[in-house]
Parts: C-alpha cells; sequence; structure tokens
C-alpha cells in the first residue's frame, strides 16, 4: 500500500501525516496544541489523583477535581494532517503517520 499524497499548486508532492498518539505523560498541558488546530481534534482535560481522565471547562478557576491538565485526542478523525500540534508542543508529546491507500 502507498501513503496518501497531494500534489500542491506548486507541483511539489506532499504527504499529510495525521495525528495517531499523545503522551499524556510527557503532556503538560500548555495547550499551545489546541490555539493552533482549528480542527477541533484536541481537547484540554483532567487527570485525578487515581489517573482517571475527566472532562474540565477551560473557563472555569476551580482545579480541586484533578491533579493536573493534560492534552487528548478528542476527534481523531478531524485531523488534516498539517502536524501544527507538534509544531508548537514544547514537550514533542505527538506521534503522526501517513495514511495508508
Amino acid at each position: 500500500m502507498a501513503a496518501f499524497s497531494v500534489t500542491l499548486p506548486s507541483g511539489e508532492l506532499w504527504t499529510p501525516r495525521f495525528v495517531t498518539d499523545l503522551n499524556q505523560e510527557k503532556c503538560i498541558g500548555c495547550a499551545r496544541c489546541v490555539r493552533v488546530c482549528a480542527r477541533e481534534v484536541l481537547a484540554l482535560v483532567g487527570v485525578t489523583e487515581d489517573g482517571d481522565i475527566i472532562s474540565i471547562d477551560p473557563d472555569s478557576d476551580e482545579d480541586e477535581e484533578y491533579e493536573k491538565k493534560v492534552m487528548t485526542i478528542a476527534h481523531q478523525e478531524n485531523c488534516v494532517g498539517c502536524e501544527a500540534c507538534s509544531k508548537v508542543c514544547p514537550k514533542k508529546c505527538y506521534t503522526h503517520a501517513a495514511a495508508e491507500v
């Protein structure tokens, strides 16, 4: 199988690499990635003392329910393969791969 590729107007061949994984152990919850993603692929969540993932209200100041904030892949199907999330991530938490056709 070959990787899905697109020919750009310049004639250059581009292979989008879609988000496949996010290492929450390395994530510091800075949310830089969610700010650059216009496709709502990512979401900020809380991690409890027991390691459970809970949704949080980003506009709320109440931090008692969770130990830390991390990113999660909320809607992987919306990813367009631009890798902007990975480019701004200071901890290099993301893994991307080309789609096979």
